[in-house]
């Protein structure tokens, strides 16, 4: 008979290759669907690029979107402007003093470039000289707005936010936007006062598409004076009817008020309708048809706004000559970038055993957890005769259970049927 001792050592070395014995089963069971699916996952997507996703394409190529720092101790005022990613930022500068520059678009690493004149990047020596497609700012030193001033600023003791412009991709004040913004929750991008005017197209959008402000400073901002710039729907009305545009939108009504009824004229009179119908119609020349109010002021705009922005011919091109192509990819705003960082963490924190576990139909788990059970309790008085026998477990015993136990379940397998008799 063995003592108390000898039971508890027996019976932790049984919980032991219990638990070895179930990793085996997961390995040797689960693992061959993992791999099918797996197998499946890349013959459909066999070059998927994982943009962004990793420093590599940061110090290999420019990212779509990134985070970014620049070091004024390698790169101080009156240096070349650089801008290093994250991974450079703990490997490369982790004593340096940084400037966090939040996110940037379509930017490369210049960590250990020709900016760097004494520092070669550790996580990627070789590298060019020179980033040519990347664009920089005053972020860069640590300066930010029309004021040039730091973020946060010692010497500013006025609580203010600040907001980043989508364009020029600047942080600017609230109050230095030429309009006191919306409550942070009724917008989700801003672009600002400078990019407006290089981007005048937007002006013809806003009416239907940005968020208003609540107010405006007009020229004369230093005398103090504030105008209401909120027009109400009388005040409108009172426009439109001065322009004259309220005529001509009855007018154009009622002419497809005719364009809709039973036509009774010749056929070529149907065909020629039928024609413009099919021409491509340009958003922007419709809004820019009506009346629109351009003002020296940011404006601010919804999370959906850039979908309903013009995609024609004409449209594409003058995005393309303002070098502004990124405002039609929803995929190009910070909170795409932000939701992409998350969903990619929880897909770090997912086991894939247990994703494996999860794309089986309820009649697999079942079966799984049977097997399982049947494993387990076979296992238990399997071990348990070496610890009444007070002999031990070796290696060849353990391969021998399993060889057993998989000829056991071929033969249960084999009586079993799966047709009506």
């Amino acid at each position: 008979m063995m003592n108390f001792r000898q039971r508890m050592g027996w019976i932790g070395v049984g919980l032991y290759l219990l638990a070895s014995a179930a990793a085996f089963y997961y390995v040797f069971e689960i693992n061959e669907t993992y791999n099918k699916l797996a197998l499946e996952h890349i013959q459909q997507h066999p070059k998927e690029p994982q943009e962004g996703t990793t420093w590599t394409h940061s110090l290999k190529g420019a990212v779509k979107r990134q985070a970014l720092y620049a070091c004024s101790t390698c790169t101080p005022p009156g240096a070349e402007p650089a801008g290093i990613c994250l991974a450079c930022s703990y490997e490369c500068h982790g004593s340096h003093r940084l400037f966090e520059l939040y996110t940037k678009r379509n930017f490369r690493c210049d960590c250990g470039n020709s900016k760097f004149k004494n520092l070669q990047c550790k996580l990627l020596p070789e590298k060019g000289k020179v980033n040519s497609g990347n664009k920089y700012n005053d972020n860069f030193y640590g300066l930010y707005c029309t004021c040039k001033r730091p973020y946060p600023d010692p010497d500013d003791e006025i609580p203010d936010e600040m907001i980043q412009c989508i364009v020029c991709e600047d942080w600017f004040h609230g109050r230095h936007l030429g309009a006191i913004p919306p409550e942070s929750g009724d917008f989700h991008e801003m672009v600002c006062q400078a990019c407006m005017n290089h981007c005048h197209f937007l002006w013809a959008y806003a009416p239907q598409l940005a968020v208003p402000a609540l107010t405006k400073a007009n020229s004369l901002e230093d005398e103090g004076i504030v105008l209401n710039v909120e027009e109400s729907e009388e005040q409108k009305k009172e426009i439109k009817k001065e322009s004259g545009v309220e005529r001509q939108e009855v007018k154009e009504e009622k002419q497809t008020e005719q364009f809709n009824e039973p036509s009774t004229s010749s056929g070529s009179t149907c065909a020629e309708i039928v024609t413009k119908s099919e021409e491509p119609v340009c958003k922007l020349k419709e809004l820019q048809s009506k009346q629109f109010l351009k003002k020296d002021t940011a404006t601010f705009w919804p999370s959906n706004w850039r979908s309903k922005l013009c995609t024609c011919a004409d449209c594409l091109k003058m995005y393309s000559e303002l070098e502004v192509q990124f405002l039609t990819d929803e995929y190009d705003t910070v909170l795409a970038y932000e939701n992409k960082g998350t969903s990619d963490q929880e897909t770090d924190r997912r086991d894939p055993l247990m994703d494996t576990l999860n794309s089986m139909n309820r009649v697999q788990q079942v079966e799984l957890i049977c097997e399982y059970n049947d494993l387990k309790t076979e296992l238990t008085d399997y071990l348990r005769r070496f610890a009444d026998e007070g002999t031990v477990v070796k290696r060849e015993d353990i391969q021998h259970f399993f060889e057993e136990f998989q000829s056991r379940k071929r033969r249960r397998t084999n009586r079993m049927q799966y047709y009506c008799s």
